[in-house]
């Protein structure tokens, strides 16, 4: 017999207002804005029968409760089409009925009010640290009619990235009109601009619960946060507290001024692992609507923890693959955001047992993938379990890595450790053992958001997280610091002066090496974090960017901004291929013995020479010097003499540059 559609229509009456259902488009996957009405395709293998419950906007007892039609439904998929109502003033939440069996990975309770996985809002988290009441999903038609600013489309091998924490950047600044949020971070545009940034990574700004962390800071009594925001909830949906308003107009008006400013931004997405952490965290949506299909799970239901958080998104399921494509695709057309940083991205390779994929579909889609292939790609290429894929993690050359190797090579170099030297020159030359002549693969960082800041790099030489109300034991143990002396704050001139100098040394092999640099909000100016090496619970002062210190350190940003304006002034010549060589004391001669402490290198571009030396030994050293007429660019040493050879201070560094005509 042939079904009539119309048969199914039904009306809904309440008070002056009228509901319709009808059977939805299935082809949209997810939830979709149309005609004024909003079209459902829910997803749940093993999920029986799915209510939709939609709310006035701040109420806490739905209006209407319709169950999802059987008829309606299309194979795996509870499809719906709900209009009548003006949708701008409602929200809603699902409840799945089916089998609960832990055993067997199925976790269906229709007590649980279960958020829609591609809601472009979520309502109820408004304010920041403040208890919710009720956590409901809205979607939201687009609006394409703004006058969208050009895609700056700036080549890989310029880039230079500023990672930063929307909120810490503007939340302790006195002067911002909006502190702690994407406006008072437009605000700011002018700060990187000035400090000659083209690139602003931002810390996950995808909803999540900030109030999730239940530590208490033992010596404040204050609660921790979910500060660094890495226990996503929604993947549509932007941090609703990081907006004075709209938060979806605030947001692409940031992007706006960022690409009318010719800086690209990129997001850190965290599609390894989800808020609802381990079966002891809360069942928000995924859980709920089919925990089977979404989180990897052992014989027994158990969750596989790759990811140190007590879950593992079912990254390579055919269901979530597409699910995160779409999320990707979405940001990419909604806010037209230029790149990605994918957190533990190394999940990303495994199959639906842990098993790492020669070939995994899920990387090969987002490499081929035609919306997003002007999108730029990183990745973090590790996980929690101890998979380490730097330098392996895809063939394709559209991938960037976040290079430890890099981090660690030039940590152990500055801190005077032995059997370096081999290492630091695969490192400066772009990690050609890594990438081969796509350097522009190797994304150079010394510090990131997670470990020591720069300054706390050379302040101590044991992490200090006391405050995280973990008895010090989280973290990691292997930070190749170096205190100078004495461990952490003193008013010892000539520690604070080797710190300072520490801090340059660091900044010219960053940027003098070949790469992409990537430097961490607030290094330019000294900011401090007192030796808290994981500071991911810390919503206040030991996180915030302290915007007393580019004026109080102004050397340091005025060093940092000089050598980003170099490198930017001599692209081609850090970019250009077999244009390095290395030295030692000795022209050609690297000393690569265990106990040696130096290294030299030049750069030769078609109308410049660039001469970098580096001297990390105890004693000052005379340096031979290529043919030329040498001028000094940057150096840490304030009594250096440059003759036919140059004489470099202990634990110092210079830049020299030749003109040729």
């Amino acid at each position: 017999m042939k079904m009539n559609y119309s048969d199914y229509i039904k009306t809904h009456k309440n008070t002056s207002e009228k509901i319709y259902i009808c059977p939805g488009y299935s082809l949209i996957i997810g939830t979709s804005y149309i005609n004024k009405g909003i079209n459902f395709n829910v997803h749940s293998k093993f999920g029986e029968a799915l209510t939709l419950l939609i709310f006035k906007k701040g109420d806490i007892k739905p209006t209407y409760e319709i169950e999802f039609p059987e008829m309606f439904k299309i194979g795996d998929l509870f499809n719906m089409y709900v209009g009548g109502i003006d949708w701008s003033l409602y929200d809603y939440v699902f409840k799945m009925k089916g089998p609960y069996s832990e055993k067997e990975g199925l976790l269906f309770d229709q007590k649980n009010l279960l958020l829609d996985p591609h809601a472009s809002k979520i309502n109820g988290m408004e304010k920041w640290g403040v208890k919710r009441k009720y956590l409901h999903s809205e979607t939201v038609s687009v609006d394409f009619s703004y006058n969208m600013e050009p895609l700056p489309h700036i080549p890989t091998e310029e880039l230079i990235i500023y990672e930063a924490h929307v909120r810490g950047f503007t939340i302790n600044d006195p002067f911002s009109v909006a502190p702690g949020t994407f406006l008072g971070l437009e605000k700011k545009i002018p700060y990187l601009l000035d400090l000659g940034v083209n690139c602003l990574e931002l810390l996950p700004i995808f909803e999540f619960d900030e109030l999730q962390n239940t530590n208490i800071n033992p010596y404040t009594k204050e609660s921790l946060k979910n500060y660094w925001g890495y226990q996503t909830i929604s993947f549509y949906a932007p941090k609703a507290s990081y907006a004075q308003g709209d938060v979806i107009e605030e947001l692409r008006h940031l992007i706006n001024e960022l690409h009318k400013n010719h800086i690209e931004i990129f997001l850190d997405v965290v599609f390894n692992h989800t808020g609802e952490m381990g079966y002891d965290g809360p069942t928000l949506s995924f859980r709920g609507l089919d925990n089977k299909t979404y989180y990897m799970l052992d014989e027994n239901g158990v969750p596989y923890n790759y990811t140190g958080c007590g879950n593992t998104f079912n990254c390579n399921n055919a269901i979530v693959r597409e699910f995160i494509l779409e999320a990707l695709r979405y940001w990419k057309c909604q806010y037209f955001v230029d790149g990605f940083r994918f957190d533990l991205a190394s999940v990303m390779t495994r199959d639906e047992k842990g098993n790492v994929l020669e070939n995994p579909p899920l990387v090969e889609q987002i490499t081929t993938d035609p919306i997003l292939a002007d999108c730029k790609l990183i990745a973090e290429p590790w996980d929690a379990s101890g998979l380490y894929q730097l330098g392996n993690f895809y063939s394709d050359v559209r991938w960037m890595e976040w290079n430890g190797k890099f981090r660690d090579t030039v940590r152990s170099f500055l801190r005077g450790d032995e059997n370096v030297i081999s290492e630091l020159i695969k490192r400066i030359e772009g990690s050609k053992d890594l990438y081969g002549q796509m350097t522009s693969s190797s994304v150079n960082f010394i510090c990131c958001h997670d470990g020591f800041t720069l300054k706390d790099l050379f302040s101590y030489n044991e992490k200090h997280n006391e405050m995280n109300g973990e008895d010090n034991r989280d973290g990691n143990d292997y930070n190749l610091s170096f205190n100078c002396g004495v461990e952490g704050e003193t008013k010892d001139l000539e520690i604070n002066n080797l710190r300072k100098k520490m801090i340059k040394n660091a900044l010219v092999i960053l940027f003098t090496s070949k790469g992409v640099p990537m430097i961490l909000m607030g290094d330019e100016c000294q900011r401090t974090q007192k030796g808290n090496n994981n500071a991911w619970c810390q919503d206040n002062e030991i996180s915030w960017f302290d915007w007393t210190l580019p004026k109080e350190n102004e050397d340091i940003f005025n060093w940092t901004k000089n050598l980003i304006m170099f490198r930017k002034d001599n692209k081609d010549i850090f970019s250009g291929k077999d244009n390095i060589k290395f030295h030692g004391v000795k022209l050609n001669e690297p000393d690569l013995s265990p106990t040696s402490h130096t290294l030299a290198y030049t750069y030769e571009g078609e109308e410049k020479k660039i001469y970098v030396g580096l001297n990390l030994w105890t004693e000052p050293l005379y340096f031979n010097l290529p043919e030329g007429n040498w001028q000094v660019v940057f150096s840490t040493d304030d009594n250096m003499c440059l003759t036919s050879e140059i004489l470099i201070a202990s634990q110092s560094v210079v830049v020299l540059i030749e003109t040729k005509h």
